[in-house]
């Protein structure tokens, strides 16, 4: 299953370096079920403070990673995000698969794998 990339979605602003080590625990999760994780908040991290660009250029930068991904998958909490928000939307707009937990991420693909059905975007 590794050939599957899940993106990692959830808060980044408020408390930051919280939010950051959730993700990471996350993709470390992600990454010994057997997937590929895609992890934003490791990609960027800290550039509030390094880089000159703005919230838009984070959206649409995330946004065009999402469209490398096979699912989405939404840390808790990832409704008080205004960025996950629109990275789930765009994954719902864009046919990706979306899971709400790992569990969840991981049964649906059992159940692909061994039903033979292949992943369709």
């Amino acid at each position: 299953m590794r050939h599957i990339v899940v993106y990692i979605s959830g808060k980044y602003s408020g408390e930051i370096e919280k939010n950051i080590q959730k993700a990471r625990e996350m993709a470390i999760q992600v990454w010994e079920a057997g997937f590929t994780a895609l992890t934003p908040h490791l990609n960027t991290y800290r550039f509030e403070i390094d880089c000159k660009c703005n919230y838009e250029d984070y959206i649409q930068g995330d946004l065009a990673l999402l469209t490398c991904c096979d699912a989405i998958l939404l840390l808790e909490g990832w409704g008080d995000s205004k960025g996950a928000i629109i990275e789930r939307d765009f994954a719902i707009d864009n046919h990706l698969n979306v899971f709400y937990s790992l569990n969840e991420l991981k049964q649906f693909y059992e159940v692909r794998q061994s039903t033979g059905l292949r992943q369709t975007n």
